[in-house]
C-alpha cells in the first residue's frame, strides 16, 4: 500500500506595501490586517490550506516565509489561530518570491521525503472556501504526478491589473501554453471574449524537488546562491535565518519570471505546467475599491467596518477603527479612519492613494511607516498625546515579557500602572509597582520594564525632556535579538 504524499502549506508573507493606506503602512502591510471577518489575510491564507486536512490529506508543519522585521507579528498571529508547529523562514532583505519559495523547498527537503508544497501569497482573499479546497485537491493530485500546477482565477471582467495565463486542452487540469504580462484594456477585453485565459493568482502547487529541478534548469544562479545562504543558516526556536551576506547575493526574481514563464517556452526541458480553474471569489485586495467589492452590502450598495452610521448614501465604504464615523449623502466614496490619519476618496480612484503616500514619503512623515499603535515583540505602545518637551504613551506588556535594559540621554519617564503588576529595574534597584502606583525613571538612568504576571500589564508613560525621539536609546540587554543602540520602534 503506497503512503500518501504529505502536503506542506507554504505562505509567502514577506510583502510590504501601502496600497490600503492609512490602514496598511510600510511596517504594517495588508497581510496582517483583518479586512473581512475576524482573521487577518495572513491567517486566512494559512487556514485555507489547512482545510485540506478536513478532506483527508496528510499535512506537514507549515512553512512561513517572511521579513525579519515582521517576525514577532507573524508569531503572534499564528498563536491567535492555535498554530504552534510552524517554522518561520526569515528573509534578512527582500529578494522577491523565487528565492522565498526556494527557502521553503530546501527546508521541506531537509525534513526528508519530497512533499507537495501548496504555495500561497499572504495578502489575498477567497470568499468560497469549499470551491477553493475543491480546486486545491485537483491541483495536489496533478502535482503528485510531477506537474507544476497553478490556480488560475476565472475572470469576470477585463482587468488590466493582473497577469494572465493561457491554457488549452480538455480536463480540469489544463496544459498551460503561456504566461502573459498585464494587458491594456483592449487586450484584456479580447482575452475575456476569446476565453482560455485566467488571472494569475500567484498560488502554486508542486513537489519540492520539482521546484528545485526547474529552478536549477532555468535560473541556476538563484538556486546556487539560495543554497549557499540556506547552508549557513542560523536557528533560534521557530525562527530560521539564512545567512545575511550570502542572501544579499541572491538575484531578486519572481516565481513567474524565474520558472513559470520559461516552462511553456521550453517544452523539451520536460516541465509540465497545468492550470486548475479557480472560481471561488478570489481578490488580491489591491485597492479600497476591491475591498468594497468583497464586502456584504446593504440595499444601497454601502458597506462598513467598525462603528459607522451611513445615511442617504450609495456604493460607499466606511472603515472606522477608533471612533464613530458618520456619512451623509455620499456616492461611490471610501472613508478610512485610523487614530492618526483619515482617507476620503472617490471609490473609482482608490488606486490613487499612492499619490498621497508619495507626498508623505517626501515629507518624511511617520504616518507612512507606522500606526499610532506600534506592535513590538513584548506587546505594544500607543502614542496618545504629545507636545513641546512631553509625550504620553499607553504601553501594554504581555505576560512574561520585558522591554530591553536601556537608558535615555535626553528624557526622563514617569510610569503609572493602570492594570497588572510591573517589575521595574531602575539603576541598582528592582521593585514591584502595582495598580494605581507610579514610579520615576530619571534622565540617564539604566532601567527596564517587565511583566512578571499572568495577565497583560498596562501602564501610562509620561516622557519629558529636550528630545523624545525613539532613537534616543542605549540598549544594554535584550531578549529579542535586537542590536545595542537601536530603537524600541524597530523590531
Amino acid at each position: 500500500m503506497s503512503v500518501p504524499i504529505t502536503v506542506v502549506p507554504v505562505v509567502l508573507a514577506g510583502g510590504s506595501g501601502t496600497r490600503l493606506w492609512p490602514l496598511s503602512r510600510a511596517l504594517y502591510p495588508k497581510q496582517f490586517l483583518a479586512l473581512r471577518g475576524p482573521h487577518t489575510l495572513f491567517q486566512q491564507a494559512l487556514l485555507r490550506i489547512l482545510s485540506l486536512k478536513d478532506r483527508g490529506r496528510a499535512l506537514g508543519a507549515p512553512l512561513i516565509v517572511g521579513n525579519e522585521e515582521h517576525r514577532f507579528m507573524v508569531l503572534e498571529q499564528l498563536r491567535e489561530i492555535g498554530i504552534a508547529d510552524a517554522r518561520l523562514l526569515l528573509e534578512p532583505l527582500g529578494r522577491n518570491t523565487a528565492p522565498a519559495l526556494t527557502l521553503a523547498a530546501l527546508a521541506a527537503l531537509d525534513d526528508g521525503g519530497d512533499p507537495i508544497l501548496v504555495v500561497s501569497p499572504a495578502d489575498h482573499i477567497v470568499t468560497d472556501l469549499d470551491r477553493f479546497v475543491d480546486a486545491l485537491l485537483v491541483a495536489v493530485d496533478a502535482a503528485s504526478k510531477g506537474s507544476i500546477v497553478t490556480l488560475g482565477v476565472v475572470p469576470d471582467r477585463p482587468e488590466t491589473g493582473f497577469g494572465y495565463i493561457l491554457s488549452e486542452g480538455e480536463g480540469i487540469a489544463r496544459q498551460v501554453s503561456a504566461f502573459v504580462e498585464k494587458p491594456d484594456l483592449a487586450t484584456a477585453q479580447r482575452y475575456l471574449a476569446e476565453g482560455g485565459y485566467a488571472w494569475n493568482s500567484g498560488i502554486f502547487v508542486l513537489k519540492a524537488s520539482t521546484w528545485m529541478a526547474a529552478l536549477e534548469r532555468f535560473r541556476p544562479d538563484i538556486a546556487a546562491t539560495t543554497r549557499s545562504a540556506w547552508a549557513s543558516r542560523g536557528v533560534d526556536a521557530s525562527f530560521v535565518r539564512p545567512d545575511r551576506a550570502a542572501f544579499a547575493t541572491i538575484p531578486s526574481e519572481s516565481i513567474d519570471y524565474a520558472v513559470m514563464e520559461a516552462c511553456p517556452r521550453n517544452p523539451k526541458a520536460g516541465f509540465s505546467v497545468k492550470l486548475v480553474a479557480l472560481d471561488a471569489g478570489w481578490s488580491d485586495l489591491g485597492a479600497w475599491d476591491a475591498v468594497w467589492q468583497v464586502c456584504d452590502h446593504d440595499a444601497q450598495g454601502n458597506a462598513s467596518h467598525g462603528d459607522a452610521i451611513i445615511e442617504d448614501s450609495r456604493n460607499t465604504y466606511i472603515h472606522a477603527t477608533s471612533r464613530l464615523v458618520g456619512a451623509v449623502g455620499l456616492d461611490n466614496v471610501v472613508v478610512i479612519e485610523t487614530p492618526d490619519a483619515v482617507l476620503v476618496a472617490d471609490r473609482a480612484r482608490s488606486q490613487d492613494v499612492r499619490h498621497v503616500v508619495a507626498k508623505l514619503q517626501r515629507a518624511a512623515r511617520a504616518e507612512v511607516d507606522l500606526h499610532r499603535r506600534v506592535h513590538r515583540p513584548w506587546g505594544w505602545y500607543d502614542s496618545i498625546d504629545a507636545g513641546p518637551r512631553f509625550q504620553v504613551k499607553r504601553i501594554m506588556v504581555s505576560p512574561g515579557a520585558s522591554l530591553s535594559l536601556q537608558m535615555h540621554h535626553h528624557r526622563a519617564e514617569h510610569w503609572v500602572v493602570v492594570r497588572g503588576t510591573a517589575e521595574v529595574t531602575c539603576g541598582d534597584h528592582k521593585l514591584l509597582v502595582t495598580e494605581n502606583q507610579s514610579t520615576y525613571i530619571p534622565l540617564g538612568e539604566k532601567h527596564r520594564l517587565a511583566n512578571p504576571g499572568k495577565t497583560p500589564l498596562e501602564i501610562i508613560e509620561v516622557q519629558s525632556g529636550s528630545y523624545l525621539g525613539e532613537d534616543d536609546i542605549l540598549r544594554f540587554e535584550d531578549n529579542y535579538g535586537r542590536s545595542e543602540g537601536t530603537s524600541e520602534s524597530l523590531t
